[in-house]
């Protein structure tokens, strides 16, 4: 499954829009019920190729994200799969109604896919980083919500997404990523993927960060401490068991995400291992309004980087001795 030969740092980079859109237009050519649901983002979802193929079956709504996301539940109900695709950061704070009453109560077979998420677009500062959208969308009821690490597994999640009836959110990084998994790589729902094993110490990671986690693992290494790395495609619904065995066999944990601190990833595992198995949690994320900047900048700025992640886990061994 993963293609981890050789350190995680020098493998090429890219850009998982790239895999959304050729994943999308697989899955056009195969089901005529597919279709995109735009909000004027035709260029920086990179649907210009899709809209070219389908000409009929791209609706662009233009900048109306309310609008956007009840088109996609009334085309729902009327039998089609729409595929929303919108900047993360307006899709979710623009449209949290639509989304929760329209596509989630409802029970709406719609695709919501949060393009350019985090701090993707570093420089135009806190009014366009998506830091809050696994937070405000894992607190609502009947919402799965999965956030990819790289190419292989955006291509995988989207597939398992247009054969599965639901509201589904996937977050589509936009920023460069290598490759985690092999091309055979399957996405399973509330399944955390072990893609280094080790008893000391775990890292939990998803999305951009994944990668940088692995890095971190192997300085760690490099100073004879063995990290468990769990990515955590799916925040929501979480794989209960994988942390709880986290919490039970290593000295504790470490979540590292693109998001906020309160609410996501690193919220959840607490949440699970305050219920189940109580152990030592250090969440890494971005606790405030970021500054502008580029998002590398940035999530070094936040520890978010393999230095960053490896002194964390430092830190925790530490205080557990």
């Amino acid at each position: 499954m993963s293609i981890l030969d050789t350190s995680i740092a020098d493998q090429p980079r890219y850009d998982c829009r790239d895999a959304y859109v050729e994943t999308l237009a697989e899955l056009a050519h195969a089901d005529h019920r597919i279709v995109g649901v735009v909000n004027d983002s035709v260029g920086s979802s990179k649907l210009n190729s899709f809209r070219k193929a389908f000409p009929d079956r791209l609706i662009n709504v233009g900048i109306a994200e309310q609008d956007m996301v009840g088109v996609a539940s009334g085309l729902a109900n009327g039998g089609r799969i729409p595929f929303v695709s919108a900047a993360s950061c307006f899709l979710t704070g623009r449209a949290l109604e639509q989304i929760k009453a329209d596509v989630a109560y409802s029970n709406a077979n719609v695709k919501l896919c949060g393009m350019s998420p985090g701090v993707a677009y570093g420089e135009l500062g806190p009014t366009h980083h998506s830091i809050e959208d696994i937070a405000w969308l894992r607190a609502i009821a009947n919402l799965t919500v999965i956030v990819p690490a790289d190419p292989v597994e955006t291509a995988a999640a989207l597939r398992w997404a247009a054969a599965s009836d639901g509201p589904v959110f996937i977050r589509v990084s936009r920023m460069s990523v290598p490759k985690v998994y092999a091309d055979d790589y399957e996405f399973r729902l509330g399944r955390a993927i072990t893609v280094r094993s080790g008893d000391d110490v775990t890292l939990i990671s998803n999305g951009t960060v994944l990668w940088r986690a692995l890095a971190a693992a192997e300085q760690l290494a490099a100073e004879g401490i063995s990290a468990r790395v769990l990515s955590m495609p799916t925040v929501k619904p979480l794989d209960v068991d994988a942390v709880v065995e986290a919490a039970r066999e290593t000295a504790g944990i470490v979540t590292a995400e693109e998001a906020v601190t309160g609410g996501g990833l690193g919220g959840a595992v607490a949440e699970t291992v305050v219920q189940h198995h109580p152990a030592r949690v250090s969440i890494l994320g971005i606790p405030e309004f970021a500054p502008t900047g580029s998002a590398g900048y940035l999530l070094d700025r936040y520890g978010l980087s393999p230095e960053g992640i490896a002194d964390s886990a430092r830190q925790l061994l530490k205080t557990s001795s």
